[in-house]
């Protein structure tokens, strides 16, 4: 089975709903859960489904996604044969349609053709899930498909499966059949391919809003969803960070909170999610809320229903309030307090 399934993963998708954290990182970049990337879920899944050589294609502002990602060691694709493939795309201008654009393809067709591999599962970058793609190969053999695509509930997942060689044959014909994605190929009612579906029963969210990535990120918090994600058996890698315990001085006060590794904390944490680094001062309120790497937040803040990007610094004496349905973003390296409060 390892070497059966070549991984691709489209990278190259923009959402206009999630421009507030995505103005200087890909999608698949997104911090999520307080120490992976939204990337870490379909990668993980894909090594855990025995697969060796996954090419990513990524389009605009993939600097932080690449220093994520690195040689793929921390997934154990840092290897001599296979391994991770960067493939940023050649098309500068407009976004792709759908999920596996074949213009992407066509200019690194010798990828494909180079793979032993007689199967590809490509799939989108930013679905939180964890699923064994082995299962879906199987059916897709056994029913003698042409695509398989993955659903929950009736919705496509954008995950799909087919032989290499079709793959390669979509991609020649493009201009003949004009088909530009995979979503094009199977939403034609009138090709001669045998179109299959694989329902997806367990927990999967795609993030493709700054609404359903806080609500997704809030329902890490619980213990059902947290526990149908993270496996022992099949677990979701990232890059590993090397930081201190966080340190809990007097005054501390969390409940029901994800806190990670490097963290100091003298103030009230509760249903949020704090990244590594974070600094929480002396009467500072945290309540539902997002907090990403290297904050610093000054003693007697209130902050609830909250997005604050990266290395961010919140002045004493700010309050910053949004609503679950509407959380309140903060971008990535700005200073907050005397705008907030004039």
């Amino acid at each position: 089975m390892n070497k059966r399934i070549l991984g691709v993963i489209d990278a190259t998708t923009y959402y206009d709903h999630l421009e507030e954290l995505i103005v200087q990182r890909s999608l698949a970049a997104i911090p999520i859960g307080g120490r992976y990337r939204l990337i870490d879920f379909v990668l993980s899944n894909m090594v855990n489904s025995g697969i060796e050589s996954v090419a990513i294609f990524p389009k605009f502002q993939y600097r932080s996604l690449m220093d994520h990602l690195g040689s793929g060691k921390n997934w154990d694709l840092d290897r001599k044969r296979d391994g991770l493939f960067f493939f940023p795309s050649p098309i500068l201008d407009g976004f792709s349609k759908g999920i596996g654009s074949f213009n992407n393809f066509a200019a690194n067709l010798d990828y494909f053709y180079r793979g032993a591999q007689e199967y590809t599962l490509i799939a989108n970058c930013y679905t939180v899930f964890n699923m064994d793609f082995r299962p879906v190969l199987e059916q897709h053999i056994q029913s003698g498909c042409d695509i398989t695509e993955i659903q929950q509930r009736g919705q496509s997942l954008e995950i799909y499966i087919l032989k290499t060689s079709l793959l390669i044959n979509l991609v020649k014909t493009m201009e003949k059949t004009g088909y530009s994605c995979m979503r094009d190929v199977v939403s034609d009612i009138h090709h001669n391919y045998k179109i299959c579906v694989y329902e997806h029963s367990d927990y999967a969210v795609m993030i493709n809003s700054i609404e359903n990535y806080f609500a997704a990120s809030m329902e890490f918090l619980k213990p059902e969803i947290w526990s149908s994600l993270f496996l022992k058996e099949q677990p979701i890698y990232t890059k590993v960070k090397d930081e201190p315990p966080t340190h809990y001085l007097k005054g501390a006060n969390v409940r029901n909170s994800m806190i990670a590794n490097g963290c100091v904390i003298e103030g009230k944490v509760e249903n949020s999610i704090i990244s590594r680094a974070v600094k929480i001062g002396k009467g500072v309120s945290i309540k539902n809320c997002i907090i990403m790497q290297k904050w610093q937040i000054g003693d007697n803040s209130t902050l609830e229903s909250v997005i604050l990007d990266k290395d961010v610094r919140v002045e004493a004496g700010t309050s910053i309030e949004g609503t679950e349905k509407l959380p309140f973003v903060i971008r990535k390296g700005t200073v907050q307090g005397a705008l907030m409060n004039s």
